[in-house]
């Protein structure tokens, strides 16, 4: 039988990795990754947390979640057949009245049931005859209108139509010129914008504290572009806006996700658990983050955008 906690901790042990560097990773509070380490899953807020929280720590240390979760699912089973081997005395008790009362029913109540239903049934069948009659007489009188209301818009749709017809012609042909000109003047802006966004760009390293780091991002565009993609081994990535989280996730080996960061941003923060495997550009341009220390596995990313 596999130890769940001591699996995850020998192979957090084997990337170097401290239970702080781990919270930081993950995200996930220290106190609940030292009782997965423990395997006192009870102490997590359920089910889906364990689960969930297994999961991100096996990713994070490059093992594989689904063994240890068919052996978390395997433990939880037996746990509960051993919860329910035995049935309790006043269940069986009350199961066995049960059934005492139900082979204790009579044929004459069953005879009396019947006697009932018999008295009724001739009600029953004219109320349900004329409920048929009323369902027949509606239908027909309602498809008589729609097939009246039919032929009536039809003749209004053919004198409409030879009327509007002339009026249509004229107006499409100044509406096209209209609309060519407009879609001409969309396609110069939007040329342009695009190539004012990406003209100029230019990211600068402006402090370096440990595993922190922060750059400034000059000529940015509009809306700016962060994409994220493994290369070499999968990767734990998370960006947040302006102090709010956007996007955290595990990306396999050729996986890329992108985010699109909000007009108006003022800086953003870039957490990466396995940096040597991981490649960013912004709005198309390759961010080298690993000239300032390419040793480093986990580190902080600090940009603060100059809006002009």
């Amino acid at each position: 039988m596999t130890d769940i906690g001591k699996t995850l901790q020998n192979a957090r042990n084997e990337k170097h990795y401290t239970l702080d560097d781990l919270q930081q990773i993950t995200k996930i509070q220290k106190r609940y990754l030292i009782a997965i380490e423990e395997n006192n899953f009870d102490a997590l807020p359920g089910d889906f947390y364990v689960r969930a929280f297994i999961r991100q720590y096996a990713d994070t240390v490059g093992i594989k979640a689904d063994k240890l979760l068919s052996e978390l699912d395997e433990q939880a089973g037996k746990k509960k057949v051993e919860e329910t081997e035995e049935e309790p005395t006043e269940a069986k008790t009350r199961t066995e009245a049960v059934r005492r009362q139900q082979q204790s029913s009579t044929p004459s109540q069953v005879s009396q049931s019947f006697d009932k239903f018999m008295h009724y049934l001739p009600t029953i069948i004219i109320v349900g005859v004329v409920v048929i009659i009323i369902g027949s007489i509606y239908f027909v009188v309602a498809g008589n209108k729609k097939e009246a209301n039919q032929a009536a818009s039809s003749t209004n749709v053919s004198i409409s139509s030879d009327v509007s017809s002339s009026k249509k012609s004229s107006k499409k042909e100044s509406s096209s010129e209209e609309v060519s000109s407009s879609s001409s003047k969309k396609e110069s802006s939007s040329s342009s914008e695009s190539s004012k966004s990406s003209k100029g760009q230019k990211i600068t390293n402006t402090a370096v504290s440990g595993s922190r780091f922060t750059y400034s991002l000059t000529s940015p565009a509009k809306k700016n572009k962060i994409k994220f993609t493994s290369k070499g081994g999968s990767a734990w990535s998370s960006i947040s806006v302006n102090g709010t989280a956007n996007w955290q996730g595990t990306l396999q080996n050729g996986a890329s996700h992108t985010v699109t960061l909000p007009e108006g941003t003022t800086s953003f923060n870039i957490s990466l658990g396995n940096s040597n495997v991981t490649n960013i550009t912004i709005n198309g341009k390759k961010f080298d983050f690993l000239k300032e220390n390419s040793t480093l596995t986990v580190r902080q990313i600090t940009v603060n955008v100059a809006n002009e």
